[in-house]
């Protein structure tokens, strides 16, 4: 035992006699690199020197500082190249506690649901309610919770009208023309709700009415755009549904909402019910999106710009959930809704640093009603009400479409007015503007407006509007030359809306 002491000090000493040895060695090579090896250059740089003519000391001076930069980048690579090794492995160091943290929490919220699910468990069996709840089931598939309908609302509104639709039965004074629906109208609002419209502004909102789903009413903030659609409803004896768009917005399932995973139970919006409960309806419904543009309507909106676009409208349905299920509502066939055409969709607009600017793909599918300016106050003889379903008031649109057709002199027009701006401008009608142009104007016309006081309005706001993204300080001369055409073929009386407009956009300049 004595000797393998002695044999292990001696092992011991070696291995650390060997160890210093070694890192002796390093400093002595790291002592002769930057110390006695520069100090034996120096001596013999001073020994050669004595024969040195201009052109070597030049030679020497040049190469010495190459040597010395080459030296200093080594030095700065390595330094580099340790700050990044020592940087990644903190870095890894610190992935491995988020992933052991993570590890911790996931854990947690296992345990937390656990509890959760007794909980309702328990609450669900005090009202008699059987429920699988409170047991723990395999996460990838989730029990199915038994509780009737993933549908509460809409299946209120089943229960509410039954079996069939809501009728509505129109007496002698409720066969209105449109010139009578305008003016009965104006009076209704005045002398029951105390609100004040100018013909212009009613007669485009039916005309609006008769060219798109889609109505956006835009202007200041106080012109009355919000209780437009409020008082069309009540005029129809038919509230309208006000839904306040959030600026949280960001898809369709804000607007309409979404299926919950957990409780299988789908998270119902006021849109959505208000959607359903027109496909009961024969009358006119209004959903009002209140300050549409406070979020992204061609995001939230996306789904309804597209399929309100399609010619068939037995197309028209919106995906709800994607399968169906025995106990969802009756008018949600295999998980889609049925867009009525009794339903418009209107949207009121501010124009501030809050909002997002509407884009022209919701502009070219919509009809554009500005309202920039307060009414005074009229005298208006009490005017009841009225019930009016969707059948009669499509008629009398239909009535003035083929009434009022377009004149040739207004068509002529049109073509020069589409030919010089794309000429000009680059910029074109387009088919879709073209077709709202001739459903619009005969309605207009039918609520006692004038063939080109209709066309202006149109013009303006579906056209010139296109103006705002043109380099407009190039085209000053384009402009006053438009200007002049429309004067030339209206007259200077006429299309005063364009002409303004026209005019605006050259004193921003």
């Amino acid at each position: 035992m004595i000797e393998f002491v002695r044999y292990y000090i001696d092992f011991l000493r070696d291995l650390f006699k060997n160890i210093i040895d070694f890192f002796r060695a390093i400093f002595a090579i790291i002592a002769d690199i930057f110390y006695h090896q520069p100090v034996g250059y120096v001596k013999k740089l001073i020994t050669f020197s004595e024969g040195f003519n201009f052109l070597d000391w030049l030679a020497a001076i040049v190469i010495i500082a190459l040597n010395i930069a080459f030296v200093i980048f080594l030095i700065i690579r390595l330094w580099l190249l340790a700050r990044k090794y020592i940087k990644f492995n903190r870095s890894e160091i610190t992935k491995e506690k988020l992933l052991a943290e993570i590890g911790v929490l996931s854990q947690r919220i296992v345990e937390l649901t656990d509890e959760k699910n007794q909980i309702l468990a328990l609450k669900m069996e005090t009202v008699g309610l059987s429920t699988n709840v409170g047991k723990v089931v395999d996460r990838k598939k989730p029990e199915k919770l038994v509780t009737g309908s993933r549908f509460t609302k809409l299946i209120e509104v089943d229960l509410q009208y039954g079996e069939s639709p809501h009728a509505v039965f129109m007496q002698e004074r409720d066969f209105l023309t449109l010139r009578e629906l305008v003016q009965h109208f104006i009076n209704y609002a005045a002398s029951q709700l105390g609100l004040f419209y100018e013909f212009k502004v009613v007669a485009a909102y039916f005309a609006g009415m008769a060219t798109s789903k889609i109505i956006i009413l835009e202007g200041i903030s106080g012109t009355g755009k919000t209780s437009l659609p409020y008082a069309m409803g009540k005029f129809f004896n038919n509230s309208a549904d006000i839904i306040s768009v959030q600026p949280s917005w960001r898809d369709r399932s804000e607007m309409i909402g979404y299926l919950n995973e957990f409780t299988k139970k789908f998270n119902e919006s006021d849109f959505l019910k208000a959607l359903y409960e027109s496909t009961y309806r024969e009358d006119i419904n209004f959903i009002v999106l209140d300050e549409l543009n406070l979020a992204r309507i061609e995001y939230y909106f996306a789904e309804f710009l597209s399929i309100l676009e399609m010619p068939n409208q037995s197309d028209w349905l919106i995906e709800i959930v994607p399968s169906s299920e025995a106990e969802d509502p009756k008018n949600l066939i295999n998980g889609k809704v049925l867009v009525p055409q009794n339903l418009w969709f209107i949207g009121t607009a501010n124009k501030d640093d809050s909002t997002f600017t509407i884009t022209d793909k919701v502009y070219d599918r919509a009809s554009i009603i500005e309202m920039n300016a307060r009414i005074d106050a009229i005298d208006a003889p009490y005017t009841e009400s009225i019930y009016m379903n969707y059948e009669y008031l499509n008629t009398l649109f239909e009535a003035a479409k083929q009434e009022h057709v377009l004149s040739q002199r207004a068509l002529s027009n049109l073509d020069k007015l589409d030919e010089f701006i794309t000429s000009r401008f680059k910029v074109t009608f387009g088919n879709r503007i073209l077709k709202q142009i001739r459903d619009f104007i005969p309605v207009y016309v039918g609520c006692g407006g004038d063939e080109v006081d209709g066309l202006d309005y149109m013009v303006a706001r579906k056209v010139l509007r296109k103006f705002e993204s043109l380099n407009l300080p190039f085209l000053v001369e384009e402009i006053k030359e438009l200007i002049a055409l429309m004067q030339r073929m209206f007259g200077k009386d006429k299309f005063t809306e364009s002409v303004e407009y026209l005019e605006s956009l050259l004193r921003q300049i």
